[in-house]
């Protein structure tokens, strides 16, 4: 039996079966947990398996099973291969996970056929969502977080940018909503470049940038090892003391990697859905369990999007009395709570999130780095679609 058979085999035992109270439900992690991203998608993990310690392992009289599987980051034969396991060796009822744009792409047509809810916590290209009437996203999309950065410089006298962006979906999506964004209120593109995936050697277009002598950079990095490099190369170069002021999406100050950054992050203006310096009883409070239960890590973006994704999974699950399915997609459209990161909501037609984005700068509080947000964009859509 060929795999699309198996898939739509599996997906008409689904329906016709249905989810029996006293089953156990499964869910099914892809995220990397090995190579460059590791650490990201561990974050995923950890603030899963908190939310779970947190609200017990029972929703609507069924037992949550987490099944875990490894990417290895942006690797998606990997990823479809993995959740191809999950769905057909252990009969998962919910997908979730996807770290990296490329994983979700790769199982989208997945979901698709076996009618399998699958929850996105992290995978930031606009168009995931397109992919699979069965994905619903907690995490962002780049254009969301880009449109704001690009509004606030026009309104802090920045006429011209240049842009440094990754070539891959991200960073594609950010750049274009960027320019659109920046251009419409007036700015000026001064150059564009994109960078490869893997680590690159950031001289040459740094350097490319000061010779321009834009106002500013605009960047857009995965976060991690790559935003460290940077920032670093941004100051030893001496694009600040040019008078080139660099902003950013929020995910270039991650605080998995603002302690490696150092001073040369200070000063960075982001905007972002998240930061654990966010000021609300709600962050507090998961700050402090999240600290509490891995000692020596601090909960970024990535946890954001995982606690958020299971809170959607349990709150949908009691509204459906533990079915999953299409019961599960239309219960959580139109859903809405109070996260960590404040008020979001899962647009009914797009099934992406809604929720607010800040401005930030990156300062030392206590003597540690944080993302300090100084204005807010409430409730926004993505608009790149």
């Amino acid at each position: 039996m060929t795999l699309t058979k198996r898939l739509a085999a599996l997906a008409l035992a689904t329906a016709a079966t249905g989810a029996q109270a006293a089953d156990d439900l499964k869910i099914g992690l892809v995220l990397p947990l090995s190579g460059p991203f590791a650490a990201h998608g561990q974050q995923i993990e950890n603030s899963v398996r908190l939310y779970m310690k947190e609200h017990g392992d029972t929703v609507a009289g069924r037992k949550i099973r987490l099944i875990v599987k490894d990417d290895t980051g942006i690797a998606p034969a990997i990823s479809k291969r993995q959740a191809q396991t999950l769905l057909i060796q252990d009969r998962v009822d919910i997908l979730a996970g996807f770290g990296m744009t490329p994983s979700a792409f790769s199982v989208a047509p997945l979901a698709t056929e076996t009618r399998t809810p699958m929850i996105v916590m992290n995978a930031a290209t606009s168009s995931i969502t397109t992919k699979s009437d069965y994905v619903v996203r907690t995490s962002f999309t780049l254009p969301q977080v880009t449109t704001p950065i690009a509004a606030w410089a026009l309104k802090n006298g920045i006429k011209t940018v240049y842009t440094i962006v990754s070539d891959y979906g991200p960073g594609h999506d950010a750049e274009g909503q960027f320019i659109r964004a920046f251009e419409a209120g007036g700015g000026k593109i001064a150059g564009s470049t994109r960078t490869p995936v893997s680590t690159p050697d950031f001289a040459p277009f740094l350097q490319k940038a000061k010779d321009v002598r834009p106002d500013a950079v605009f960047l857009m990095l995965p976060a991690g090892e790559q935003g460290v490099a940077f920032a670093k190369g941004f100051k030893e170069r001496g694009l600040d003391k040019a008078g080139i002021r660099l902003i950013a999406t929020g995910d270039i100050t991650d605080e998995g990697v603002l302690d490696a950054m150092g001073d040369a992050a200070v000063g960075m203006i982001t905007s972002f859905h998240y930061s654990q310096a966010h000021d609300s009883q709600e962050n507090k409070a998961f700050v402090q369990a999240y600290t509490q239960a891995y000692p020596g890590e601090r909960p970024n973006f990535w946890s954001a999007g995982g606690y958020d994704g299971m809170h959607l999974i349990y709150e949908t699950l009691k509204k459906t009395g533990g079915r999953t399915g299409d019961a599960f997609m239309a219960a959580a459209r139109g859903m809405h709570w109070e996260s960590p990161r404040g008020p979001v909501s899962i647009d009914p037609v797009t099934r992406d999130i809604v929720q607010n984005v800040y401005i930030r700068k990156v300062e030392r509080v206590d003597g540690v780095l944080q993302n300090v947000e100084f204005d807010t964009v409430p409730d926004v859509k993505d608009p790149g679609k």
